[in-house]
């Protein structure tokens, strides 16, 4: 069994690689505004989830740099996401909405949902930052 989910695994990674999408253009200023809007959010994942994949599919494509951190490679990850969002589920986005408020998201719809309608176009960006 562990070697059948390690070659389903692989066959994911290859996917994943030949349908990467190139990502938004956006000139080195807009691109740092955007880097800052995402600054405080981290992406807990497991790196051959398809659901996973899903997620940094649309990272992609709109060049979101949101950091990831894989649970099954790194304990504190694991142990993070159970203590503070409340369940071993991947993907989760881990997402700080000031020093006192962080939400965990559960859903790769929901999160892909959610960085569309936050990050979807660079106006909605520059937007972001004014408020």
């Amino acid at each position: 069994m562990k070697l059948i989910r390690w070659i389903l695994g692989r066959i994911i990674l290859v996917i994943e690689w030949i349908m990467a999408p190139r990502g938004v253009g956006r000139s080195h200023e807009a691109q740092r505004v955007l880097d800052e809007a995402t600054q405080g959010m981290t992406l807990y994942q497991l790196h051959t989830c398809p659901f996973c994949v899903m997620v940094r599919h649309a990272m992609k494509k709109q060049s979101l740099n949101i950091r990831t951190r894989d649970v099954r490679r790194d304990a504190a990850a694991k142990a993070e996401l159970i203590a503070y969002g409340g369940k071993y589920q991947v993907p989760c986005l881990r997402i700080e909405h000031g020093p006192d408020k962080v939400e965990w998201m559960y859903e790769s719809s929901d999160i892909k949902q959610f960085l569309q309608s936050r990050f979807g176009s660079t106006e909605a960006v520059q937007g972001s930052s004014a408020g």
